[in-house]
């Protein structure tokens, strides 16, 4: 067994920085090693001064750095990719291209569906995308809304890429179009080949090589080139790479990451047979939903306002970003809380009642959660303050409105905060991660 850290992983953060030390057993797992924290330099013009400070801060740790060590690199410092999707209908291609540019760690800023209009296009320049999700159309079938959407997008001569996956059909005269107009046009397979077919997998790997592209030339972000020579994926995306190793390894799971600004939630499931013949639509097997609106710092007020809970207000002078005190504790316990449950919610599927000629039947639309094996909390909120199993187990009453975990389903805590590490190495280790989750089970129990 090694005596040094190998893998070397460095997750750099809006605020935090965190590095995290791994060395490879014999047995073929990763052992946790160490771990340091420092603020994000990215104010002060290079990433790597903050990175450098981590490193000082995971120096305390008895394990020794091995000069040769691999290094990963996970981010969200730069906010992401403001992406719009466009697409032929909502239900359809416009919601599939969402999928799966929410589960490459992009931030969806506007989503259209049919044609588009001038108040459309309009918007557009406002936002000033990242990135442009084309989409539409099953394979070989409508065309003409789908070319004149193209058209319309290359007027718009905006100085990003455009990202085609609609019908393959058309990928010759959609190339012709934004050739035309010297606009960068990558092409992936259809996200809706077939109806009640999802394909977004191709299209996710896309908005990863963007992203890669998009956070070296950030603002302030220079010196991550420096840090390693793989891939850097966006930190939503290594935490639902890892949810999805977790769940090939031990079972469907359901992931929740609350932060101070946002409430991330992963699911990894196909869902129970006994609703999946009342889906309205198909859900994918890996699916992420970012709640933007649901911090326990930054939107700790809008919380507040959702639930109501106006005698919470006056609790505000306790808010900290690392809360220490008591007070300060439960308010970040409670506003915690009201994040899972809200975001558990949204994420979730909803059994409504549908009258027909024939009567009334149950359909559910959405994310069917109650054949979730584990639910598991990462993050500070819900792993760094006592109480966070007793905030996920509230969220586990199974199938009613909502369909959620069942009453009993097991929960895990990441308590050393390497979740996100662990799916950033598994772009290269993925069965020595899954065999990490494995004995990591085996010692919670």
């Amino acid at each position: 067994m090694t005596e040094k850290i190998q893998i070397l992983t460095v997750e750099i953060g809006s605020t935090i920085t965190k590095v995290n030390g791994f060395s490879r057993s014999p047995s073929g797992y990763l052992l946790h090693r160490g771990q340091g924290f420092a603020p994000t330099s990215i104010g002060r013009g290079d990433v790597r001064i903050g990175v450098d400070e981590a490193m000082e801060s995971l120096k305390n740790s008895s394990i020794p750095l091995d000069p040769e060590a691999e290094v990963f690199v996970n981010s969200s410092a730069a906010g992401g990719l403001r992406m719009t999707v466009h697409g032929l209908t909502y239900n359809m291609t416009a919601r599939a291209a969402r999928e799966a540019a929410l589960g490459a760690g992009a931030i969806v800023k506007k989503v259209t569906a049919g044609a588009l209009d001038d108040y459309d296009l309009q918007e557009i320049r406002e936002i000033h995308p990242n990135i442009i999700l084309l989409a539409g159309g099953v394979d070989f079938g409508e065309k003409t809304v789908v070319l004149d959407n193209a058209r319309k997008l290359a007027s718009l001569h905006l100085a990003v890429p455009v990202v085609y996956a609609g019908n393959s059909a058309l990928r010759r005269p959609v190339q012709e179009i934004f050739k035309t107009e010297d606009i960068e046009l990558l092409v992936a397979e259809n996200v809706f080949p077939e109806v009640d077919v999802l394909n977004i997998d191709p299209l996710r790997r896309i908005i990863h090589e963007v992203f890669n592209h998009h956070i070296i030339h950030a603002p302030g972000m220079s010196g991550i080139a420096q840090l390693t020579h793989r891939e850097i994926l966006p930190t939503p995306g290594a935490v639902l790479l890892g949810s999805e190793l977790f769940a090939s390894a031990l079972g469907d799971c359901l992931v929740f990451d609350v932060g101070g600004a946002t409430t991330d939630v992963h699911s990894v499931t196909d869902g129970s047979p006994e609703w999946i013949g009342k889906l309205t639509e198909p859900e994918p097997h890996a699916k992420r939903t970012v709640e933007g609106d649901l911090g326990v710092y930054i939107n700790a007020k809008n919380i507040i306002e959702l639930t109501e809970n106006w005698d919470e207000e006056e609790k505000l002078s306790d808010l900290r970003a690392i809360p220490e005190t008591e007070q300060q504790k439960d308010l970040t316990r409670w506003l915690c809380t009201k994040a899972v449950e809200l975001s558990a919610r949204r994420h979730a599927a909803i059994v409504t009642d549908l009258y027909t000629p024939t009567g009334k039947r149950q359909v559910v639309k959405g994310k069917d959660l109650t054949a979730v094996k584990w639910v598991i909390g990462t993050g500070g909120a819900l792993t760094r303050i006592e109480g966070g199993e007793e905030i996920l187990k509230r969220i586990c009453t199974g199938a009613g409105k909502h369909l959620l975990p069942q009453p009993g389903t097991p929960i895990l805590l990441d308590r050393d905060y390497r979740f996100s590490a662990l799916g950033t190495i598994a772009q290269t280790y993925p069965d020595e991660v899954k065999n990490t989750f494995i004995d990591w089970l085996e010692r919670e129990q």
